[in-house]
């Protein structure tokens, strides 16, 4: 059985908002301007601004890297995820850090969250398959956990079920999903989105896997804001946010401080 204590017990709130360092292209992706050093002080940069201003723990994404591989990534991505994760970890020794190397490099995420001493990896397509902007990705649920027990690591798997930007080979049951990513793909938690970045998650979606899977954590992964941020939290167990808290609402800005104190006042009440 998955370690749902484990992942639930990496955070200090009981229901945590995670915060997406959404990094700007890499050196060797099409649309790459910065150096390494740049895009490492602006991961820090933006780390400091969920940090310092109350988020529960950071989610670090190769985000400008489009279009993305389907599975593994280059090997100076994975050094330069290295390099930025271990940064923000020497900074901030005990936050949660998280990693999701898009599109769906689980094998390398997990390498690099290990060394890195980071908590946990997001896994966009872990069981099943989908159809996606990058082709068919399959899941390999079956690699990342023999990886995992090979690495002798403690970093928990975090997997979308349904995951947005795609969509099914054949019609599925999201339920059913659900109960094989946890139960059969052994993920320590689940993530429910919407269909897009910034796209709002379905209640009635939530409501039901959390109905189907009662003894998972289940997070939402897009379209959280301070104004649905109740109704949300709710129902699930805690938030991944990322555009609603840049500047501007604009995913690729860096984070607004100002924005993730209004999250965390509404969640506090």
């Amino acid at each position: 059985m998955p370690d749902i204590q484990g992942a639930a017990q990496l955070f200090d709130h009981l229901k945590p908002i995670i915060g997406v360092v959404h990094l700007p292209p890499l050196i060797g992706s099409p649309q790459s301007t910065q150096s390494l050093r740049e895009i490492r002080a602006r991961a820090l940069s933006d780390a400091e601004s969920l940090i310092d201003n109350g988020i529960d723990g950071v989610i670090i994404e190769n985000y400008g890297d489009v279009p993305f591989y389907p599975d593994s990534v280059e090997p100076h991505t994975v050094a330069a995820l290295t390099l930025i994760a271990n940064e923000i970890r020497e900074h901030y020794p005990k936050i949660p850090i998280g990693l999701n190397l898009l599109r769906n490099d689980a094998k390398s995420a997990m390498a690099i969250a290990t060394i890195a001493d980071a908590n946990f990896i997001r896994v966009n397509v872990h069981t099943g398959a989908m159809l996606t902007d990058q082709g068919v990705i399959q899941g390999k649920a079956h690699e990342t956990l023999r990886y995992r027990s090979t690495l002798k690591s403690s970093v928990k798997i975090f997997a979308d079920i349904a995951v947005k930007h795609a969509v099914p080979l054949a019609p599925i049951d999201l339920l059913t999903s659900a109960k094989d990513t946890y139960h059969r793909g052994l993920a320590d938690a689940l993530i429910v989105t919407g269909s897009a970045t910034g796209k709002s998650t379905d209640i009635d979606q939530l409501k039901s896997v959390k109905s189907a899977v009662p003894e998972a954590t289940v997070f939402v992964g897009s379209g959280v804001t301070s104004y649905n941020l109740d109704e949300v939290l709710h129902c699930a167990d805690g938030v991944i946010v990322g555009t609603s808290i840049k500047r501007d609402g604009v995913t690729t800005n860096a984070v607004d401080g100002a924005r993730v104190r209004a999250l965390i006042k509404v969640r506090e009440g």
